[in-house]
């Protein structure tokens, strides 16, 4: 159940975000522009790329190191196929993750490492690996944590994780918290602008922190629920299983982390899936038991102790499709054909890093008002 009250109460919203979450949501743009100096400090400006690197390797924990592989793979798979190093190990603990190489991995390749933490050992064994491997190494982590320790210098060139401007809360406990992703994929951004594979220069930075500067003025705690976006998709998501339907190459990572996040702030079960194939694949649940008219012949049950069922709503998340083509109408059609409400995000105008940025942005703040107000979570 969602507390819709606290979504207009400011001081109870600040009440509730024991983890800091609002803030972090807030400081992205902050973060950006703190993680864009230390790339600058650390050399990436300053680099002589011989050439364009013949793959990517993403390696690193978290909902965080997956939403930067993913938006890697979004600006840069058309100039390097980008791969995503999954972890393996016993259990989720830094100390039990474990990462490997694969096989063709050698000296035309870089490996990209994005940690929140910074103590995992299997991340500095990569590292190793890869070092004896030819591999060039390009890791962001925590300052003075073993990680950097381990790479910087002789095996790879590290760059200091962006702390939060307020070192009040620690964000790095909570790798699914809006400011983590930023202060990862910053550098990152940087660096393979550097080598070629996107454009990501200190201009276009600029602008990601101004986009995201501008979600946080439209999306934070004092602004109504009416004219923000985030808290009109926070409200319109109560008590419902969003199908996010994602058009447009930026737009189907910032779907898949709005569903991780979700799941991993808000406790929140979600699926995403791009257009047009997302209408198959999720077409069957606008029909059976989260369909929005299911069992309507229970109308005079008693509702006051039994918890309401979760009914499908469509989020059409949609970036700049392809070709200009578009699967928008066909998904408002389907949904609607069943009865089945939809909200619809479509960033302004601008670069694909802007358009990312936003969606990302009102979509962090969304899933954090579902996760503050969501019951048991105030007081």
């Amino acid at each position: 159940m969602l507390d819709e009250s606290l979504l207009d109460a400011p001081e109870a919203l600040a009440r509730a975000d024991r983890r800091g979450l609002l803030r972090g949501a807030a400081e992205a743009g902050a973060r950006v522009r703190t993680a864009a100096r230390h790339a600058a400090e650390a050399g990436i400006a300053e680099l002589k790329p011989e050439g364009r690197p013949r793959a990517v390797l993403v390696a690193g924990p978290g909902t965080a190191a997956t939403g930067v592989a993913d938006l890697i793979g979004a600006l840069a798979g058309a100039s390097a196929p980008v791969t995503r190093l999954h972890p393996t190990g016993v259990a989720p603990a830094a100390g039990a993750l474990l990462w490997a190489l694969p096989g063709w991995a050698g000296s035309v390749d870089l490996l990209l490492i994005a940690t929140t933490d910074g103590s995992e050992p299997g991340l500095a064994l990569l590292a190793e690996q890869a070092y004896r491997r030819g591999c060039t190494v390009v890791a962001v982590a925590p300052q003075r944590s073993p990680l950097t320790e381990a790479v910087d210098g002789a095996h790879g060139l590290v760059v200091p994780m962006a702390t939060p401007p307020n070192e009040m809360y620690d964000e790095t406990q909570a790798a699914a918290s809006p400011g983590a992703l930023w202060a990862l994929f910053t550098p990152l951004l940087a660096l393979l602008d550097r080598v070629g594979l996107l454009e990501a220069p200190p201009e276009i930075l600029a602008k990601v922190a101004d986009r995201l500067d501008q979600a946080a003025e439209r999306c934070g705690p004092a602004i109504a629920t009416y004219s923000n976006p985030a808290k009109t998709l926070a409200a319109e998501l109560a008590d419902s299983l969003p199908l996010i339907w994602t058009e447009g190459p930026g737009a189907a990572p910032a779907g898949r982390r709005f569903a991780a996040v979700l799941a991993e702030l808000a406790g929140r079960p979600a699926l995403a899936a791009e257009l047009p194939e997302a209408l198959p694949a999720h077409g069957v649940l606008l029909a059976g038991d989260f369909a929005a008219g299911a069992d309507p012949e229970d109308f005079f049950r008693d509702r006051v102790e039994e918890q309401q069922a979760l009914r499908a709503r469509v989020v059409l998340l949609r970036d700049r499709p392809s070709g200009g083509l578009t699967a928008a109408p066909a998904a408002r059609e389907l949904a609607l054909s069943h009865d089945t409400p939809i909200s619809e995000l479509e960033p302004d105008e601008g670069t694909d890093l802007e358009s990312i940025a936003e969606l990302v942005a009102v979509t962090d703040f969304a899933a954090v008002y579902l996760a503050l107000a969501a019951s048991g979570d105030h007081e």
